[in-house]
């Protein structure tokens, strides 16, 4: 059965009244959000592209205190932000029934973009970080099945330091992720 998000549509937040509203990690997520640039104008080209397509629409499962919507979402609302595609925000606490159908390795992880049509049917999704971010946690949770194992939390300490590593202290990652919404995107 494919998924549908058509109950959700129109009924999150909008960007601007997310970040208004955030209690944790505001300075630091308008802080990427500035650092932002197209790094390939034909990037750019595109998204101003998906102006004259009035077929799709956006939901995106977050929160503020999570650390990868901080590095992530930034990118993302500014990758979107001249495309006309409407984008819901979805607080994960007020929307764990949606969140439940996009599980990442059976685990509720954030943030979720998801592309839908004006029906809701979903058509791709994208998150909860850049792959090759998301490579060391996939890597992690193969080799420590068990979370009560004795080591797990500090091999989940250090995958999360790889991760760290993996993102860099600087804005590359953001153009990794806009080429990942693009190619998701180009495919529907």
């Amino acid at each position: 059965m494919s998924k549908s998000v058509a109950d959700k549509l129109g009924k999150g937040i909008s960007p601007k009244q997310f970040i208004d509203g955030m209690t944790k990690n505001r300075e630091a997520f308008i802080g990427w959000s500035d650092k932002f640039e197209w790094t390939d104008e034909s990037d750019k080209e595109y998204f101003e592209s998906l102006n004259n397509r009035d077929d799709l629409r956006c939901l995106i499962l977050m929160a503020d205190w999570c650390g990868d919507v901080v590095r992530n979402i930034p990118v993302v609302f500014r990758a979107l932000e001249n495309s006309g595609i409407p984008i819901d925000v979805l607080i994960m606490e007020e929307h764990l029934d949606t969140m439940d159908q996009f599980l990442t390795m059976g685990g509720r992880s954030i943030p979720v973009v998801i592309f839908a049509d004006t029906g809701g049917a979903v058509l791709g999704q994208w998150g909860p970080r850049p792959t090759h971010v998301q490579e060391a946690m996939i890597a992690f949770k193969q080799a420590n099945p068990d979370r009560d194992a004795a080591d797990y939390q500090d091999n989940l300490a250090a995958t999360r330091q790889e991760m760290g590593r993996r993102y860099g202290e600087g804005t590359g990652y953001q153009s990794v992720i806009v080429k990942e919404l693009r190619t998701l995107l180009e495919s529907f």
